[in-house]
């Protein structure tokens, strides 16, 4: 049967250095990021820009992350590509680089046509033939793409299809599906403004891009939820909220790098067509991690 997944896992930013991919400077975030109580770390989600990235450049993040990830943190790689056989094949690649499990988004490009049999059977045959569990990624604000409540449930029954990272932030979505899932199966949230509530409701962790700039105050979020203080766990939810809407959804990912540069990890420039921040966003940014005490 599949690991669950379970805590909070970082969706890493993909440094570069003169528009080239820095593994030196990715290796050093992720041995930075050892130290705290994270998980795990997702490779080339959203945040990581994997749509602007190579198969080869994938491929050697894929292979630098479980190099310098601490023995017990998950190594969860994004795998997804607009064709079947395409996501197959680099999910056995990833597979063979140390990846533990593959986070794999809806198609999307020919969204008229990616009706409920058309991603129903996508899934099953990436699945069928992924040597790593499979986790499915629903993220409608990129893709244009939700999946629905019943295939999901659908999905979940799958003996290679482990959880579910949702990162629509529908906590209705949640409150239906975690009593009907199988116990083995991850919800996990993709939604730093809203995970808390997720794991009242039964997730059993999250996966997130503030988890970047903020690692600390999530995984304490997580662990005063385990502890059951659950009201403390609820005012640092909400302190996490400003800077989650800054980066997740005001300034984005030259956002979030510019937040993580603040604090000593290496962030660098979005690959283009994302253009850096101006000033006035960089003292926006400032002051929020000043507000949860991290510069």
């Amino acid at each position: 049967m599949p690991k669950r997944f379970t805590g909070i896992y970082a969706a890493l930013l993909t440094p570069f250095r003169d528009d080239e991919v820095a593994l030196d400077r990715f290796q050093a975030n992720i041995v930075k990021y050892n130290s705290t109580g994270l998980s795990g770390y997702v490779v080339l989600g959203s945040t990581g820009e994997c749509v602007s990235i190579t198969d080869d450049e994938s491929a050697a993040l894929v292979k630098a992350a479980r190099a310098a990830a601490a023995p017990g943190k998950t190594v969860i790689a994004g795998t997804a590509r607009e064709s079947t056989r395409l996501t197959v094949e680099f999910t056995k690649r990833a597979a063979d680089l140390g990846a533990e499990a593959a986070l794999v988004r809806t198609p999307s490009y020919f969204k008229g046509k990616m009706t409920r049999d058309v991603l129903k059977t996508y899934y099953l045959e990436v699945a069928g033939a992924s040597p790593i569990p499979v986790i499915v990624y629903n993220v409608p604000q990129n893709t244009g793409i939700t999946l629905e409540g019943a295939l999901i449930l659908e999905l979940s029954a799958h003996p290679n299809i482990a959880g579910l990272k949702e990162s629509g932030g529908n906590l209705v979505l949640a409150g239906e599906l975690i009593p009907r899932l199988p116990a083995d199966f991850s919800y996990l949230l993709g939604h730093g403004s809203a995970f808390l509530p997720a794991l009242l409701l039964g997730a059993s962790g999250a996966i997130l891009a503030v988890a970047n700039a903020a690692p600390s105050v999530c995984v304490e979020i997580y662990e005063l939820f385990i502890a059951g203080k659950i009201a403390e766990a609820a005012r640092r939810q909400l302190d996490l909220i400003p800077l989650n809407k800054a980066i997740g959804e005001t300034y984005g990912i030259p956002g979030l790098k510019y937040a993580v540069e603040l604090q000593g990890w290496y962030g660098g420039q979005a690959r283009r067509p994302l253009l850096p921040i101006d000033d006035r966003a960089k003292t926006d940014i400032k002051a929020r991690l000043q507000a949860l005490g991290l510069v």
